[in-house]
């Protein structure tokens, strides 16, 4: 089979995905306004109306009161926020409670601001295990959180896997911390528009959520933050955001986003299905097109599982950046791992924590599907395979000789 030189196949949404048509219109006519929503007058009330509408429309969409949704600049923002700002108010309130528990899999924008607390304020990172999964092992983190709760300040458990897809069992990880009054954050990001999302059900204390995640623009997002949470900010100066996130607030962003989350929360289930099916049409191509490959992460399909447009794969004797460069000069576009760590030669540390050896690890990439993909994009990357698969494998022989 053979593709024209055409369209790029963007097998990368979990990345970003384009912005979706009615988040695109909301952006445009809200800039068209103007207006600082912190200001008193016409121009201002109108700014602020905008932004108190999607408060309430993201609200109602995540299962949240309207007075829990901080805006501010997406999920690393969001992550950072509630690591540090929690665990700053709970050691505050109590010095003993300097302990942080967080599975090892979570998203640098969780790990790197715990390493930092570890470095310069003292905190104890305990890192749960999880299963070849990747799934957290509830007995390894119930024992860390048995050991002596009184010092633990916050947990924080993402709600799925941004590289193998594994969903989380964030409900158990909450009702184990509820027990010791341990507050629990949860970065579902990568969950929110694929499987069913609802704050208050969910009991946690904090969730991260990103835009661009969902046909939003980049730069904003927000942290669901109970009432009821004490939380120190980062930035201070204005006051907006419920003196979590001074700041002015960028409306056109906050519209659009808004207006991306209505789309994507209200096709969830048929699309979900839809690229459930692109999925397994990818996985079962793959038997033939290359028999090597490994499928990583939970096998089974479901809100419980996995998520339903990740297919993270391994490659047996090839290196992962040499299959995502020769498929790209295809026009073919996918990721070694998270694009927040691009172009950092190294290992995942979500497939060596699943027991993946490194090699192995190095010559992974994840396929995450979308709103714009296709049953062609998916049979052209299984058409393109074969060839790139046969060149990386060459390549990296060449490379263990000199």
């Amino acid at each position: 089979m053979t593709f024209a030189q055409s369209p790029i196949s963007y097998l990368d949404h979990a990345a970003t995905t384009p912005m979706v048509p009615e988040a695109i219109e909301a952006m445009n006519a809200t800039m068209l306004q103007g207006g600082n929503p912190s200001s008193l007058h016409g121009s201002g009330r109108a700014a602020r109306r905008t932004v108190e509408e999607a408060r309430e429309l993201v609200g109602r969409l995540l299962g949240a009161r309207p007075s829990e949704v901080v805006f501010l600049s997406g999920g690393t923002e969001a992550d950072n926020l509630a690591v540090k700002g929690l665990y700053w108010s709970r050691r505050t309130a109590d010095p003993a409670r300097r302990r942080v528990i967080t599975s090892v899999v979570e998203h640098h924008a969780v790990l790197d601001p715990l390493t930092w607390l570890a470095k310069d304020e003292g905190a104890v990172v305990d890192l749960a295990a999880v299963d070849r999964e990747c799934r957290l092992d509830l007995d390894a983190f119930g024992a860390q959180l048995e050991h002596m709760p009184s010092d633990v300040a916050l947990v924080s458990c993402m709600w799925a896997n941004n590289e193998v897809g594994t969903v989380q069992p964030v409900a158990e990880v909450v009702a184990r911390a509820a027990e010791h009054g341990i507050p629990v954050h949860s970065d579902a990001v990568q969950a929110v528009g694929y499987l069913p999302v609802d704050f208050a059900a969910s009991g946690l204390d904090a969730m991260s959520v990103s835009s661009h995640k969902i046909g939003g623009p980049t730069g904003v997002g927000a942290l669901v933050v109970r009432r009821e949470v004490e939380a120190v900010p980062l930035l201070h100066g204005g006051g907006q955001e419920r003196d979590l996130r001074s700041g002015t607030l960028n409306t056109a962003a906050i519209a659009a986003f808004a207006a991306a989350l209505e789309v994507t929360v209200g096709r969830r289930v048929a699309e979900s299905a839809r690229l459930e099916a692109l999925r397994q049409r990818l996985v079962d191509g793959l038997r033939t097109a290359v028999p090597e490959a490994v499928v990583n992460g939970d096998p089974q399909a479901g809100p419980q599982h996995r998520l339903p447009h990740v297919a993270h794969v391994t490659f047996p004797g090839a290196e992962g950046d040499s299959l995502l460069m020769l498929l790209d000069a295809q026009g073919i576009e996918c990721s070694t791992g998270s694009a927040c760590t691009a172009g950092v030669p190294q290992a995942s540390h979500v497939l060596l924590a699943m027991g993946m050896e490194e090699p192995a690890a190095r010559g992974s990439l994840r396929f995450s599907l979308g709103h714009t993909t296709t049953e062609a994009d998916v049979d052209r990357l299984l058409a393109a395979l074969p060839g790139v698969y046969e060149r990386a494998c060459a390549a990296a022989r060449v490379g263990v000789r000199t």
